[in-house]
């Protein structure tokens, strides 16, 4: 599956941690020539951004943020994309801060709400 992820807007389907992207969260990605970024903001994160490559169906890209307590972080996340049977996607992610310990996994599906 090759289906760009250009204009698509995506949100965490759980919550994580204080300070992390939450179910408020909104990802406005953006896709070209196999380069990937995005916006994100919502909940207990007031700007992010990331950035990084696409090669088929994985993303690898590095992240930073600044939150609501006026903290930034920083980190690096290897996203699988997957297609739900009703033709939304999926990014199944394993992501590890790079500012600070900590490290897990989550998912992302795509929403059909406008990105901040």
């Amino acid at each position: 599956m090759t289906r760009s992820l250009d204009g698509l807007t995506f949100a965490p389907v759980s919550d994580q941690a204080p300070g992390q992207v939450g179910t408020r969260t909104r990802f406005a990605y953006h896709e070209e020539d196999g380069g990937i970024w995005a916006e994100y903001a919502g909940g207990d994160v007031v700007r992010g951004h990331l950035v990084g490559t696409r090669e088929a169906d994985r993303l690898d890209f590095r992240y930073v943020q600044l939150r609501t307590d006026g903290t930034t972080a920083s980190g690096h996340c290897v996203s699988t994309v997957v297609e739900l049977a009703d033709g939304r996607l999926r990014l199944e992610e394993t992501w590890e801060w790079e500012s600070g310990p900590g490290s897990g996994t989550s998912v992302v599906e795509q929403v059909t709400e406008h990105a901040p």
